[in-house]
Order: C-alpha cells, then structure tokens, then sequence
C-alpha cells in the first residue's frame, strides 16, 4: 500500500511515520511538505527506502495531483493551526485549511485515491475563532466529496480530537519551560488528554474500518488546566482569557447524528448515500468540563508518558 501524508513534517507526522513504518503495510510513504528543511531532517531521522519525501504545497492542485499518483491512501493533516495566527491572518488560513482541503480532496477525486482521512479538531464544533471556522468547512468539503465518489471504490471522512498533550505548540511544553506562576486563563478551563499515540489510533482506525462520510472521535479523559500545572509542580496565575479560546473541549452539537461503535464514538451524516449499518445511537454531550477528570497523581503519571 502507498500512503501520503500532507502536512506530514509535524508532530502528528513524526508520531505517524514512526508507527507506520513499524505496524502498517507499506511499499512507500510519502511525506509532503512545503517545508524542505523539515523533509531534510525528516529524511535524516528516516532512513527507509520506504520514505519518500515531497516539496509541495496543498494550495497548489497540480503538484498534488502529481503527489498523488499510485497512492492508495491519504492522510490529510497539513493545516495552520495557531488560533492567533490564523485570526491575524485570515487570508491565509482560508487558503490552506479550506481551500488547502479542496484541493487534497479534489486530486484525490481525479486520480482515484482509494480512502482519504482528514485530521480536524473539537475546535470545529460550534467554532468561536477562525481556526475552527475553516476546520468545520474542511471537515463538510471531506465529507461532502462522497457524492463524487459514488460508485468509485472511494471513501472520504475525517477523525476530530483535542490538543494533543506535549505537541507543539500546546500548553504542556509551555508550562515547563515557563518559570512559576505559570499563566492560566482562565481557571475554569478543561481539556481532553490524548497523546499522539491516541491520535495515530484513531486515524488507523478510521483508515480500516471507514466506509466513507464518518467523523471519527476518540473516547477520552479530560483534565483541569490548573490541575495539569499542579501535576507538573508549578504554581499559577490567572491572567485573562485570550480572544478565541474556549473555557472547554466539546466534540459535538447536539444536532449531530453520533454513535457508539464500542471503542469510541462516529459522526454519522444524515445522507441517502451514507452505508454505515450496526452501530447504536449515542445521548448526550461530550464535553471536557462534565466527564471523568483525571486527577493530579493521574496526570503525573501520564506525564511521564509524554
């Protein structure tokens, strides 16, 4: 099987390629990025002939057509992902993170890729910032390409999660590089844990088992913010909430069709097209501010995990 991950230089794609290459069946990986550095140093920490490795761009429709050719599965996790950057820079984000998701799916559509799994985020549900905004337009355009794809032995969905613990550019390296008190926005505020390992589950899961139209959602434990700076011995200051950000994680609207498939939970698309069967429905929220919390001796623990 040929995979190609986009945006694959990150922290997700380091965390994929690694298990890959180790439980997948691979004849080749194909990391693209637009960053050549980091595929440079990706190559260095890779040295499988396996890997290949892509300069490319998912604005640019042709050079992912070209990407694309003799690929049997996609992974789709190039975004801009910053909340601050992505409202300082609207532009941009509209570009890469919808447009960007456009163009993957209709390349995939034109050279006949067999499955596409699209990485998004609890920040699409009931989005409150323009990160989440354009994540909630990739993940309908992902879902949507299945009505092109009728008939044609492929299939398109997506796996939604929280920040992922000790990624870049989440609160854990943060907190231990920062001096005590640690800032805090807000008191109040939850989070779901999930690992990077977490993350590659889903996204194997949702690659084996996806039928086309799913969104696929992890179970997972939540965690205080300020019980997370406790567990990493620091003190905190609450300094103000930051334009965008929310008091909690939430994974669906009550409008959404969700079921329980016995390990997690799967958007279902209210669609004449969609063929998922034998799964029952699920009542209720998943929010990280009213489920199970880990406590502190908790997080220690999983801390050194991360």
């Amino acid at each position: 099987m040929v995979y190609l991950l986009t945006g694959g230089t990150g922290s997700f794609g380091h965390k994929f390629t690694e298990r890959a290459l180790k439980e997948r069946y691979l004849t080749k990986l194909i990391i693209l990025s637009r960053d050549e550095f980091k595929l440079y140093k990706m190559a260095q920490e890779f040295p499988d002939t396996r890997m290949r490795f892509f300069v490319g761009d998912v604005r640019d429709l042709e050079r992912l057509r070209m990407a694309m050719h003799g690929v049997d599965i996609i992974v789709h996790a190039a975004a801009m992902k910053q909340i601050p950057a992505c409202e300082d820079n609207p532009y941009e984000a509209i570009k890469t993170n919808i447009l960007g998701t456009f163009n993957v799916c209709q390349a995939a559509l034109d050279v006949h890729v067999g499955k596409i799994v699209s990485l998004s985020t609890d920040k699409a549900v009931s989005p409150v910032n323009l990160y989440g905004t354009t994540k909630l337009a990739g993940e309908k355009i992902v879902i949507g390409s299945n009505v092109y794809a009728q008939g044609r032995d492929q299939s398109f969905s997506a796996v939604r999660y929280g920040n992922v613990a000790n990624s870049r550019g989440s609160v854990i390296p943060l907190f231990k590089s920062h001096d005590s008190p640690v800032p805090v926005t807000d008191k109040r505020m939850t989070r779901f844990w999930m690992t990077l390992d977490d993350a590659v589950d889903i996204v194997f899961k949702a690659i084996d088992t996806a039928v086309g139209g799913e969104v696929f959602i992890p179970k997972m434990k939540a965690f205080r913010i300020t019980d997370l700076a406790v567990a990493l011995g620091k003190d905190w200051e609450e300094v103000g909430i930051r334009a965008g950000e929310k008091l909690h994680e939430s994974m669906w609207t009550p409008s959404d069709q969700v079921r329980w498939d016995g390990e997690g939970f799967q958007i279902w698309p209210i669609a004449e097209w969609f063929k998922g069967t034998g799964a029952w429905k699920f009542e209720g929220e998943y929010c990280s501010g009213s489920t199970d919390f880990l406590s502190v001796d908790e997080l220690k623990e999983r801390l050194k995990t991360v």
